[in-house]
């Protein structure tokens, strides 16, 4: 009888540490999807109010006062120059470690020398550092009408 109470009793802590086991990685899973929906929406939300500041800095501006470089700009692929470049639409973010941040970039379109292009790039960040969304939209501006491109940055820059 005591090897049998035994035998039971050792298979119910089996089954009790398999289902501790499970429940620890569906929270981690879950942590770990609250932080990356975290971070994207406040990169999505950075990205829209520095378009909408652009724009609204175009509508004013004419044309830009400095010369600007053919091809797509490069800045935004080096933490340390996105860094120094970047603005914070918003004072901070809830639940965020840090404040989303949007670099902007101008270029000229080697086909159509009417029209300004900007690159912009936004981070959003989760609970942790780790936990980043980078997104690219390039905005186009030509004249009274404007194009948005957006695409999301598969990997952080170097």
């Amino acid at each position: 009888m005591l090897p049998i109470v035994l035998l039971i009793s050792a298979m119910m802590l089996t089954t009790s540490a398999a289902w501790f086991e499970t429940t620890l990685a569906a929270a981690r899973g879950s942590s770990n999807v609250r932080d990356y929906l975290q971070a994207f929406h406040a990169a999505d939300s950075a990205l829209t109010l520095c378009a909408r500041s652009v724009v609204a800095a175009a509508a004013f501006e004419p044309r830009p006062a400095v010369p600007l470089s053919p091809g797509e700009p490069t800045q935004w692929k080096h933490e340390a120059a996105f860094e120094a470049g970047a603005v914070a639409p918003v004072a901070q973010w809830p639940g965020s470690l840090r404040a989303p941040q949007c670099l902007i970039e101008a270029w000229r379109l080697g086909t159509r020398a009417d029209a300004r292009a900007y690159l912009l790039t936004s981070r959003g960040f989760g609970r942790t550092k780790e936990s980043q969304v980078w997104l690219q939209m390039e905005l186009v501006i030509a004249g009274e009408q404007i194009e948005h491109h957006w695409r999301r940055v598969a990997a952080r820059p170097f």
